[in-house]
């Protein structure tokens, strides 16, 4: 069984590789190492094998974890955000993956602006349209961008989805296209705040794909830290 640091080397020659076949840079995508349910050593381990970007899906774990980290590691929340959390998790992540729906962005604005920052989202598309995952539809996203784009300390710079969980990741080549076009398209229409400069797509088993697509964000948890 590999270690974290072999793991880590593993997925960026694939990211390198899948970069290669679509014409891309691997500079352009970022590596998110989703740490959830896992201890703080194998956190620390993989920032010492060089990853610096963190993602977990609870904001207990976010605040326990994070103070506990070097200040260059950086936390991203994508798990479902309750709006009752948004106030503790602000001061500890760079980004919010997950805001899925108009009433989450109102909740972050007020608490953004009483602690006087400007804080980058994600809206979180559900672009399979699975009940049992969150997010707008696509034909919402456009919608809830301009609607959230007035809200003066929010910056929405891109989309996200959680494709669905498939043995072959060929299958969920057309929910990143799909997801893809979406970001095409409102970034045409040139809304004021909306910047949609990522695309948060692609996991363990699906990543490769998700790079080819566009993918400026993948998030990888088993495949870095193994399986629960």
């Amino acid at each position: 069984m590999n270690g974290i640091k072999e793991n880590l080397t593993e997925i960026r020659e694939n990211m390198i590789k899948a970069c290669e076949r679509s014409g891309r840079k691997m500079e352009e995508v970022t590596l998110i190492a989703v740490s959830k349910t896992k201890p703080i050593f194998m956190l620390k381990e993989a920032y010492q094998a060089g990853a610096v970007d963190f993602g977990e899906n609870k904001v207990q774990e976010i605040m326990e974890k994070a103070p506990d980290m070097p200040k260059s590691a950086r936390f991203h929340m994508i798990g479902h955000l309750q709006r009752n959390k948004v106030k503790q998790v602000l001061p500890y992540v760079v980004l919010i993956h997950s805001v899925d729906s108009i009433r989450l962005a109102e909740q972050i604005q007020m608490e953004a602006k009483k602690q006087n920052r400007i804080v980058d989202i994600l809206l979180e598309i559900n672009v399979a349209g699975e009940e049992s995952k969150f997010g707008f539809s696509p034909e919402e996203a456009c919608s809830a961008a301009v609607a959230i784009s007035g809200f003066p300390n929010i910056r929405i710079r891109g989309l996200m989805t959680i494709a669905p969980f498939v043995k072959n990741p060929e299958e969920n080549r057309p929910i990143f296209k799909k997801l893809y076009q979406l970001s095409v398209d409102i970034k045409k229409k040139n809304i004021d705040n909306v910047i949609m400069d990522v695309l948060s797509m692609g996991m363990s088993g699906d990543y490769q794909v998700a790079v080819e697509e566009g993918a400026t964000m993948i998030r990888v948890g088993t495949g870095i830290f193994g399986g629960r």
